[in-house]
């Protein structure tokens, strides 16, 4: 599966694959079919989609009242209407009863680009990690979206799915002896000296920052962490042992999200270095997806540089 794809856009083909095998599978959409790439299940399984208009709040309550009848519902919007609109209807319409209701955030992160800062979401995985019971999944290819979205269908109980606008690498498909577990990380490549834990479009960009730090001697571990709750606690005190130093990369803010999680087992349980690296505490900034990643130095090079920070940091 050589190629670039958004993974949106493998989210919309795997629901079209999974449809025939998951009856029980109903797609909700909030007036964003075409963005969100819901549009491929609306034309094929048109009496099982559902447009609920700008309207994301009733969403997510039809949607729970699905899950409550023994149904499968993926509700879909943009992740700054899924997590932060819908915030209250999600914590107390599914998660507090813990509903099988999937959560879908579309055009996750600042990559969203020319929207500009209000449609800009990095606070969603820190949002969605916050409530009881919710499973947090950021796929790093299309490849791995695929999985994730079967992994889910037979996962019976809450959960956010995030989802990239732009196109990226698939290279999950070639990782030896790869295997897409709910709660479980993977270790894209090994190294000694510092591990960088990613999720999402930053797990290629760790594996660019890692080639770049191998001229000068430093040997990174790569982890691709496509579950941010439950997070594979077993895999990252593995790495904080072996390496001595650990930077987390995610798309979105520093605070309570995939950063967050790893600093607040590492500090409990084998305190090491951690240098996070994501968006500092700020709102962000319209311009094209490139032109906003390099502003914010989410990109390789400023990854390295945040590596660098850690090893220099190691007693």
């Amino acid at each position: 599966m050589a190629g670039k794809i958004a993974t949106r856009a493998a989210y919309g083909k795997a629901l079209v694959e999974f449809a025939e095998k998951y009856p029980e599978l109903m797609v909700l959409d909030a007036d964003l079919a075409m963005a969100t790439q819901t549009k491929d299940f609306r034309a094929a399984y048109p009496q099982r989609f559902f447009d609920c208009g700008i309207a994301e709040n009733n969403m997510v309550g039809i949607s729970a009242g699905m899950a409550a009848s023994g149904l499968k519902p993926f509700a879909n919007t943009f992740a700054m209407f899924a997590a932060g609109r819908s915030y209250e209807q999600i914590r107390n319409s599914v998660g507090y009863p813990h509903l099988n209701v999937k959560v879908v955030g579309s055009h996750g992160g600042i990559s969203v680009g020319e929207d500009g800062a209000t449609h800009q979401c990095t606070e969603d995985l820190a949002l969605m990690r916050q409530i009881p019971g919710m499973t947090v999944v950021c796929p790093c290819d299309g490849h791995e979206m695929r999985l994730a979205v079967e992994a889910l269908l037979n996962y019976d109980g809450p959960a956010y799915l995030r989802l990239a606008r732009s196109a990226t690498d698939i290279f999950t498909d070639e990782l030896p002896d790869y295997k897409f577990e709910l709660g479980k990380g993977v270790t894209v490549a090994d190294g000694k000296d510092v591990t960088v834990i990613a999720t999402g479009i930053m797990v290629g960009m760790a594996r660019q920052a890692r080639e770049l730090l191998a001229s000068e001697g430093i040997s990174v571990r790569v982890i691709d962490m496509h579950t941010i709750k439950p997070l594979d606690a077993e895999l990252v005190l593995k790495a904080a042992r072996e390496t001595g130093a650990i930077v987390t990369s995610e798309e979105a803010s520093v605070l309570g999200g995939l950063g967050g999680a790893v600093a607040e087992l590492v500090a409990e349980n084998c305190p090491v270095p951690v240098v996070r690296h994501g968006v500092n505490d700020t709102f962000g900034r319209s311009g094209t997806a490139a032109a906003v990643l390099e502003h914010f130095g989410l990109t390789p090079a400023g990854l390295a540089e945040k590596c660098r920070k850690a090893v220099s940091m190691k007693k």
